[in-house]
């Protein structure tokens, strides 16, 4: 084998762990060195990957300032904290892999893409539904003429009734001013995915959407300010006790959403984060103010138009998708496509084998596994064809976001130049 790739890590959450234990598990690339604020965290992922002592560090400035430590690093901070790591580590001539979204507004994703191009850095976006089997099998099926030229669109991202309350209700992006909107936290991946699928670009956009259900004045009577001492918690289908109680027999130091609430993952542990921290507040009691419903209408040049629903009320799920074409048809649900030919009136049906489950503790089916890989393996051969969302793109796909939160917010079709 080659040399393995190595790898300076920025944030070492949930994802940063995920694409870390991939790039080891492949033996295509080994972390040498951390960068972390939180002390459990960047211990412990020091200790997973036996780095020296001298590249672990509480804040990525002190690698920045040193001689090249790395081949590349992987940028997994918190999105309102990408832009200043990306830009200064493309600077220094490090090859780049960027946790969605890019920043949280246009002006320092257009940094981060200035900086990447002028340094001729290897740069890639973490949209992992570009590079999923299913998506790999979709793509080319459409590519190929299959269902003649497609025409419209409708997809569906079920993000999960618990998903939303631990992410977008309690957790690090139930605030716009936190982060950025739910459509960009959440969706943009969607937004790029379908780009991709299409072949063309978005020049009109409209929206509509809003915080139906997670507020206040739907709290049940009774209810508590926190689970652990509301009287009405068994009756609540966004119980916190139900969501996290039950996955302490098999956690692991890397389990989500576990993980992501304490680092003691003892009963005694999680019961108290519950009890203390965010993630054991009643879902009507706290400060979201992120959408949980939103419908996005595209249209593409050509005339091609989609539909986007994102809705929280749903159990988690792979993506649903139709394709209408002028010679076939294409329904899926994120393992298997159902395929009709206008031309004969037959179905095929194609299994992609998508690993796993959609969600971020199954792998996004198949998508963070394929997309260290493509990663790990392009800056190994300098082969950027294996970058399937670099900075540009992502740009692109990330203006379509932000043109349909104008919508959502003035009620006016944006057009897009």
């Amino acid at each position: 084998m080659s040399k393995q790739i190595t790898l300076a890590v920025v944030g070492a959450g949930n994802r940063g762990a995920a694409y870390t234990r991939i790039a080891r598990a492949t033996g295509l690339g080994r972390v040498v060195a951390v960068a972390e604020p939180r002390e459990p965290r960047r211990t412990a992922m020091a200790s997973r990957h036996a780095v020296e002592p001298a590249l672990v560090v509480d804040d990525w400035r002190k690698l920045a300032d040193r001689p090249r430590v790395a081949d590349a690093v992987v940028i997994a901070t918190q999105d309102a904290d990408h832009v200043e790591p990306a830009v200064r580590f493309a600077e220094l001539g490090y090859d780049v892999l960027l946790e969605k979204p890019m920043a949280t507004s246009e002006a320092d994703c257009e940094r981060i893409v200035a900086a990447a191009e002028k340094s001729g850095a290897l740069f890639a976006v973490c949209h992992v539904l570009r590079y999923t089997p299913y998506t790999r099998t979709l793509k080319a099926l459409v590519d190929s003429g299959r269902i003649g030229d497609v025409v419209s669109v409708e997809h569906l991202e079920p993000v999960g009734w618990h998903h939303q309350a631990h992410s977008f209700v309690r957790g690090n992006w139930r605030r716009e001013d936190l982060g950025s909107s739910m459509l960009m936290a959440k969706s943009c991946h969607d937004i790029d995915w379908l780009a991709h699928i299409v072949g063309r670009k978005a020049v009109r956009v409209s929206s509509f959407g809003s915080l139906y259900h997670f507020r206040p004045e739907n709290r049940p009577a009774g209810a508590a300010d926190r689970c652990l001492d509301c009287g009405v918690e068994e009756g609540c289908p966004y119980s916190a006790k139900k969501l996290y109680m039950p996955a302490l027999a098999s956690a692991t130091p890397d389990s989500w959403p576990l993980a992501v609430i304490t680092d003691d993952l003892s009963e005694a542990g999680v019961l108290r984060a519950l009890e203390m921290g965010p993630y054991g507040r009643c879902v009507y009691a706290c400060d979201n103010d992120v959408v949980d419903h939103q419908v996005v209408a595209l249209e593409y040049e050509g005339g091609v138009t989609a539909s986007f629903t994102m809705t929280a009320f749903t159990p988690s799920a792979h993506r649903k998708t139709r394709l209408f074409g002028t010679h076939g048809y294409i329904e899926s649900d994120g393992v298997t496509l159902r395929v009709q030919d206008f031309r004969t009136g037959e179905w095929e049906t194609v299994d992609t084998r998508a690993a796993a489950d959609a969600t971020a503790a199954g792998g996004h089916g198949g998508g963070d596994h394929a997309l260290v890989t493509a990663f790990l393996e392009a800056v190994r051969s300098r082969d950027t064809s294996r970058i399937l969302s670099g900075a540009r793109e992502s740009l692109d796909t990330h203006r379509v976001v932000w043109a349909a939160e104008r919508s959502r917010t003035t009620g006016e079709t944006v057009t897009l130049s």
